[in-house]
């Protein structure tokens, strides 16, 4: 792909299209507007630690509740971690508001054990609170890393219902316990070290399917049935990623968003199923959420759930929101595993979209992407992606891709300078936040 420059950017045309944040409420109304008779709003992000794109995804999904109809909030994390803050919020439960975040305990656990994301649960738990429970908002994960706890989250649930399935379950589940470690089971699987628990996964969902359904006037039942089947369709999905880190010609990131993407949608159809609306907000990076056809990932044959979703549901029902910022400081580790600090964010690439939206001075601002804006914003350009590792010593190789903005996302927010998102426990690392030093593009 050619990139087109900053330098020719059509800067006026922006400007007269941004519209200036002010830090309020009615900073959101052109988005509610864009969102009537949409069934998911994505809501995404540029880094994984950047406080403003939490609190802004947490005061426009408030509005989308409020006053927009949605009814339930999906993040990427794991099925059975989120649950915890599901039940939490739906009043469900004996946990304190801080224990609730108890099962977030693998890297990167400020992700979600985040004071902004508190926040959120804690509203979320007021709000629910006021209202009968077939008018209560959920919060579900949608990621599939949680191999093991999934599995014992099935048998936990069959325990309850039918003592003898779970008994058969520990059975079929017992080729993953020589290791209970998801990588070491996927690494020795693709080896030939140990059988594959495929079969035995998908065996499980199976016969979970056929147990009888809860009655109609048991939306309680009904609940535990769904968040057993997701589990167990979990565990399924999760297996056979693990293995193809290790062997397989499968792209695991398609793995992955697939996953994501189905649990979506099975969620829609689950709160539909019984009496809701099932409108759906999404809380997950850029580079899931904005369509994969607009990027290079489509060169390596990669998809996401944004292009999913937009295939699938439609276009037209699906809204895609970009999150992008200059510069700033962001929370994320220096390697996998690694302790979480404050980093500065240096400023963007000149050859960047995020450069452009500097350029035009408003600092920030939301921008429709339509029209005029969309056309200025079509050509390919370079765009920043920082997740929970961020390696600014080779920034252009390890955090950019080529994209159409337009293309990847029905509108963006962007901030100039943001700050970092702060964890639930913090430490003297993160308090002593990295200072600028050298800009990386000569500028």
């Amino acid at each position: 792909m050619n990139i087109r420059t900053a330098v020719s950017a059509p800067l006026e045309v922006l400007r007269a299209a941004a519209q200036q944040l002010a830090e309020e409420a009615g900073d959101y109304d052109a988005l509610l507007r864009m969102a009537e008779g949409r069934d998911y709003v994505l809501l995404g992000e540029a880094t994984h630690g950047t406080h403003e794109f939490y609190a802004m995804r947490a005061a426009i999904t408030r509005r989308l509740v409020e006053e927009a109809g949605f009814d339930a909030v999906v993040v990427e994390g794991d099925w059975p971690d989120v649950l915890r803050l599901h039940r939490y919020a739906g009043g469900r439960g004996d946990d304190t508001l801080d224990q609730a975040f108890a099962d977030f305990r693998r890297f990167p656990a400020w992700m979600w054990r985040n004071r902004e994301v508190r926040e959120f649960v804690r509203w979320l738990r007021e709000r629910n609170a006021a209202r009968p429970d077939s008018s209560r908002v959920g919060i579900y994960g949608m990621d599939l890393y949680s191999l093991y706890r999934s599995a014992d989250a099935v048998v936990a649930y069959l325990d309850t219902v039918d003592p003898e399935q779970a008994a058969r379950a520990r059975r079929l589940y017992a080729c993953m316990d020589h290791v209970r470690d998801p990588q070491e089971y996927g690494a020795e699987a693709a080896a030939g070290l140990r059988p594959s628990c495929r079969e035995a996964a998908a065996t499980l969902l199976v016969e979970l399917a056929r147990q009888p359904r809860p009655a109609a006037d048991a939306p309680d039942a009904a609940d535990e049935r769904f968040h057993a089947e997701r589990n167990a369709r979990l565990v399924l999905d999760a297996e056979r990623y693990y293995r193809s880190l290790f062997g397989g010609r499968v792209l695991t990131w398609n793995l992955r968003d697939s996953h994501m993407t189905d649990t979506v949608l099975a969620l829609r159809r689950h709160l539909r199923a019984g009496g809701r609306a099932g409108r759906i907000v999404v809380w997950a990076h850029n580079s899931h959420l904005g369509d994969a056809r607009a990027t290079q990932m489509a060169q390596r044959g990669e998809w996401n759930v944004g292009q999913l979703l937009r295939e699938q549901a439609g276009a037209t029902r699906t809204l895609c929101i970009g999150f992008t910022t200059y510069t700033g400081h962001v929370t994320a580790a220096r390697d996998w595993d690694a302790p979480a600090e404050r980093r500065w964010v240096r400023p963007a690439h000149p050859e960047s979209h995020e450069h452009v939206l500097y350029r035009t001075g408003k600092d920030r601002f939301f921008l429709p992407l339509r029209g005029a804006a969309a056309q200025a914003l079509s050509e390919p350009r370079l765009e920043r992606a920082i997740g929970v590792v961020y390696r600014p010593e080779t920034e252009l190789g390890s955090h950019y891709f080529t994209a159409s903005l337009a293309a990847q996302f029905d509108a963006i927010f962007h901030v100039d300078e943001t700050s970092a998102v702060e964890p639930l426990e913090v430490t003297d690392l993160w308090k002593k936040h990295e200072l600028p030093e050298t800009y990386p593009f000569g500028l």
